[in-house]
């Protein structure tokens, strides 16, 4: 992970607990047919990885105002990028469980949609003994249930050293999507400390949003999945109008 950014007043930051990343194998020219030019997937022995990324979002707020008194679950579905010589993760959707979906889907066209969004888990210490979500919307529903086995995440399939890992799947600092009113393409970019994922069992899962768009098959297992209990982000916002589609 790169040196923290400079944080400046317009910035935004949040409290993201019960954490999860499960991700499943996809055909790189599926994935390709999804992304506009100039952006191609990131292959790994064959397979392009795509994510489902979960959590419940704490105290979101800009930093120019105090935090907000809310907590609501969040799921984020991705696949990895590269552009322009940079590497990063291409956003295919956001499920959020607040109206203040209403925010990024108007202000910055993002493909955000309001939908009800529980995640819940326990734990010991920093340890999971259980994880899971539920989504229920139009959109994006879903459902995984998850059991953590009190070790750390191992590397995935196609990946050779632990930066690798950091720098590509768990934290990337780049993200582009398609502005949901067809203007083009937006990015943005995050930071947070570098993740430290417990590798979890997965016990079920099924993502209509990777299913609809042909990504995995109905009933697919996902190949891999971490979770950790806690982390803080900083989102540099506004997100940017970066090129037409």
């Amino acid at each position: 992970m790169e040196r923290r950014p400079r944080v400046r007043w317009h910035h935004a930051a949040a409290d993201l607990a019960d954490f999860a990343i499960v991700s499943w194998a996809a055909n790189p020219a599926r994935v390709a047919a999804l992304l506009p030019d100039g952006f191609e997937p990131d292959v790994r022995e064959g397979v392009t990885p795509v994510s489902l990324v979960a959590f419940r979002d704490h105290r979101f707020h800009f930093r120019f105002a105090p935090p907000a008194a809310l907590s609501t679950g969040q799921v984020n579905y991705r696949t990895y990028v590269r552009h322009a010589g940079q590497s990063g993760v291409w956003f295919f959707g956001t499920s959020l469980g607040s109206r203040l979906v209403h925010l990024p889907a108007t202000l910055w066209k993002m493909p955000w949609y309001h939908e009800r969004v529980e995640v819940r888990a326990t734990w010991e210490g920093d340890e999971a003994r259980t994880w899971r979500l539920r989504t229920h919307g139009d959109w994006g529903a879903a459902g995984v249930t998850l059991r953590g086995m009190g070790r750390p995440q191992p590397l995935p399939p196609g990946f050779t050293t632990a930066d690798e890992v950091s720098r590509i799947l768990t934290d990337p600092a780049l993200g582009w999507y398609a502005r949901r009113d067809g203007s083009g393409v937006g990015r943005y970019s995050v930071w947070h400390e570098p993740l430290v994922l417990e590798e979890a069992e997965v016990q079920s899962a099924h993502s209509q949003v990777f299913t609809d768009l042909g990504l995995i098959t109905p009933g697919q297992a996902p190949c891999h999945a971490g979770l950790q209990r806690h982390s803080v982000f900083d989102i540099h916002t506004p997100p940017r109008r970066q090129s037409p589609l």
